[in-house]
């Protein structure tokens, strides 16, 4: 039978697009297996259950290397398997695939905190903190300014603790780390407000007892700083900072 030539290329195009449509959905669905066998592999992370972790996430690299979440998670992994190259790698490529996602870049930014890379850190919780669709820029910039306080970078950190008191002024953990910060480097005159913020703002801590207690008595507030060694005795008996202060208390400091 001879098949006229216009149904001829009728077929054809159908074959060609069923082909191009299989090839889609092929990808597509290996894209899907990615992202489960991704939320599975975290899944089992959280249970505490490595090999099972690994498993999931090394298949969904295979299936699909190319989503900041897989490559996030398998940051993650090899972090809990104390794989640091591996892990650094992972994490440098989700930032990269991430298209400036703030949850991908804070994430990223803790590992390198954490593990040295102090500066790249820093400059991940920023590009973070000056999102747009970030919707707590005040956690990153203190972030940041934990970061640089442990580089040894005490100016900048008390401009990033600022930025983020200035987003939300009852930042807690910014309100800490200035009273710490100004307390170590002897302005307690300044360091006096800030944790008198923190106390009004959070719940008490044996940390911030200790801490008020050292600050008045460097201002030589004797009766403030017996106050703040009298809750730390009656709230926090057996906390090390309270032995810390029995100590003091026995050398008069």
């Amino acid at each position: 039978m001879n098949i006229p030539r216009v149904l001829t290329v009728l077929v054809a195009t159908v074959l060609v697009s069923g082909m191009a449509f299989g090839a889609s959905e092929s990808t597509k669905t290996r894209n899907e297996a990615a992202l489960i066998n991704t939320q599975l592999g975290l899944t089992y992370m959280r249970q505490g259950n490595l090999k099972a972790a690994r498993e999931k996430i090394e298949k969904a690299l295979s299936q699909n290397p190319r989503t900041a979440q897989t490559q996030q998670a398998a940051g993650f992994l090899y972090d809990r398997l104390l794989d640091d190259k591996k892990a650094h790698a992972h994490f440098e490529q989700a930032v990269k695939l991430a298209d400036g996602d703030p949850d991908v870049l804070n994430n990223a930014a803790v590992y390198f905190c954490r593990k040295g890379d102090k500066k790249l850190g820093e400059k991940y919780f920023l590009q973070a903190a000056q999102s747009p669709l970030y919707q707590m820029p005040e956690v990153a910039y203190t972030n940041a300014g934990r970061c640089a306080r442990a580089d040894g970078r005490n100016a900048e950190a008390e401009q990033y603790f600022r930025k983020a008191l200035a987003f939300n002024s009852k930042q807690t953990e910014a309100l800490l780390q200035l009273a710490e910060l100004f307390q170590e480097t002897g302005k307690s005159a300044q360091a006096r407000p800030f944790l008198q913020r923190y106390l009004e703002a959070a719940p008490v801590t044996a940390s911030a007892l200790w801490l008020g207690y050292r600050i008045e008595r460097s201002l030589g507030d004797f009766n403030a700083a017996a106050d703040y060694a009298e809750r730390m005795k009656m709230e926090f008996a057996s906390a090390p900072e309270t032995g810390s202060l029995l100590e003091a208390e026995q050398n008069n400091q």
